[in-house]
């Protein structure tokens, strides 16, 4: 098989994989089963037949409306759907079909739903975040070419990452006199520390700071928002974990040549 079919396949795959993502995101605050019920119109509950799920193109040729009853359907759909073709194809491009990509691509879909329930509503899961946790453990003792060295960076990484985000959720409290920081980003951080380690959680809590800041105040001079708008800090932790599994690494060894340690 060709690499360009394969590169294909697995945005293809990624888009499919996205549209069962956007189920999540729909279903899981709502506490409703993502497995045992079809896609429906959030508007008529009408059951959407297999060829208006097509992935990004059922919702181009419907103009974002459902064919029974109109209703517009969020752009978040074909959103979401492509985002997940993206980011599979830019792990695939970095790990091959390799068990990391594998690894890899179920993480950044869990950050994903993250992201999408966390800017909606406000809200990180436990559902979400507690199994993953344990699911970034058992992969990175499998990952590891140290069974040993991958627990225990693994372990490392959850601690890390939940302490670490305590502290400063407590520090921003003593500052601001307000909750900034909730136990679901806690919770989000520690998943990201077992599947990425200590190094991850350090990469992804600079990132996510400077990117949130960033935003935060391009939101105050375009969008009038005050110092007292809270962000949902979620999607900025998802998207440092991603940018260190793209390129953490490398930051790393570049950051460490430039102070003279290596």
């Amino acid at each position: 098989m060709s690499e360009t079919l394969v590169t294909i396949l697995v945005v293809l795959t990624g888009t499919c994989i996205g549209s069962f993502l956007n189920v999540c995101i729909h279903r899981i605050p709502r506490r409703e089963s993502i497995v045992f019920s079809g896609s429906a119109c959030p508007h008529c509950r009408k059951k959407i037949a297999f060829y208006d799920n097509i992935p990004i193109i059922s919702y181009l040729i419907l103009g974002g409306r459902c064919r029974n009853c109109g209703g517009h359907i969020s752009a978040r759909y074909p959103l979401v759907e492509a985002l997940t073709g993206a980011v599979f194809l830019v792990l695939f491009l970095k790990f091959g079909l390799t068990a990391s990509f594998l690894v890899y691509s179920v993480f950044s879909s869990a950050l994903i739903v993250v992201t999408f329930i966390d800017l909606s509503l406000r809200i990180i899961p436990d559902v979400i975040t507690l199994p993953g946790i344990v699911a970034g453990i058992l992969a990175s003792t499998l990952l590891a070419d140290s069974t040993w060295a991958g627990l225990v960076d693994s372990l490392v990484g959850v601690a890390t990452g939940s302490g670490l985000l305590l502290v400063v959720g407590l520090l921003y409290y003593g500052v601001a006199g307000r909750e900034g920081l909730g136990g679901g980003d806690v919770k989000l951080l520690a998943m990201i520390g077992s599947f990425t380690g200590w190094k991850g959680v350090v990469v992804t809590i600079i990132g996510g700071s400077l990117a949130g800041s960033v935003v935060g105040l391009v939101l105050m001079a375009v969008a009038g928002k005050d110092r007292r708008y809270a962000l949902p800090f979620g999607p900025f932790l998802a998207g440092g974990a991603l940018f260190h599994i793209l390129y953490g690494e490398e930051l790393i060894v570049w950051y460490l040549a430039l102070v003279g340690a290596v």
